[in-house]
């Protein structure tokens, strides 16, 4: 299938959800995870990012067809780590992190004629020095944190704060995707800072219902 534009940062900002079953009741994660993620297409966001890293294959591959199906071609589903499964379920890329496989032997892969021409390559970066190497390996794009403090992003140390984001986005040609305790309430800091888009996970996932969501989205991709 023809996979939809990467969506960069041209016209407005990245919205991205970041799926996290583990915060779900443990009988109904899954099935909380697919709905949130058809909610957050239908809320208008661009990107959603399958990171289950936890799901054996049949299951995430489940999932991953589920959100191309729920994207109607107008967003983009990437597959955390899993090249395989984001390959064999229609995926629009693959986010690699810094216990994934090398991203520049993961891109040489892809643009050797294996993945669709379309196809995203992003990697999941904390420092100045990890933002420049992904893209000197060729990454479509990064995701730089966190730039708040968050409960899911503790092991990747201090919040990276506004300063640092600036920083990265004014190193580096790639888009950068803020991610992090980030909000409705302060994602216009990191649009403002350079960042091309946001990342979240709670706020979709507590997300009271599609109409309080699709307000949300649309207060993000104003953001200036």
């Amino acid at each position: 299938m023809e996979l939809p534009p990467l969506s960069l940062a041209s016209k407005q900002p990245i919205v991205c959800y970041v799926t996290d079953q583990k915060v779900f009741d443990p009988a109904h994660s899954i099935a909380r995870v697919r709905e949130a993620i058809r909610m957050a297409f239908a809320a208008g966001v661009d990107w959603v990012q399958i990171r289950e890293k936890d799901l054996p294959g049949r299951a995430l591959l489940a999932i991953v067809r589920d959100a191309v199906a729920a994207a109607q071609g107008q967003g983009r589903v990437l597959v955390n780590d899993r090249l395989d499964i984001a390959l064999a379920g229609g995926a629009g890329g693959v986010h690699l992190a810094r216990q994934s496989a090398p991203v520049r032997e993961v891109i040489a892969w892809c643009r050797n004629g294996n993945a669709p021409a379309e196809f995203s390559i992003g990697v999941s970066c904390h420092s100045l020095e990890e933002a420049r190497q992904a893209e000197r390996d060729g990454a479509n794009y990064v995701f730089f944190g966190p730039l708040f403090e968050t409960p899911s992003k503790k092991a990747f140390g201090k919040a990276q704060g506004i300063a640092n984001l600036t920083e990265v986005c004014g190193a580096i040609r790639i888009p950068v995707i803020a991610i992090g305790g980030l909000n409705a309430g302060n994602a216009a800091h990191c649009i403002r800072a350079g960042a091309a888009g946001i990342a979240a996970i709670r706020m979709f996932q507590e997300a009271s219902d599609l109409d309080a969501l699709r307000k949300a989205v649309e207060s993000l991709h104003c953001c200036k």
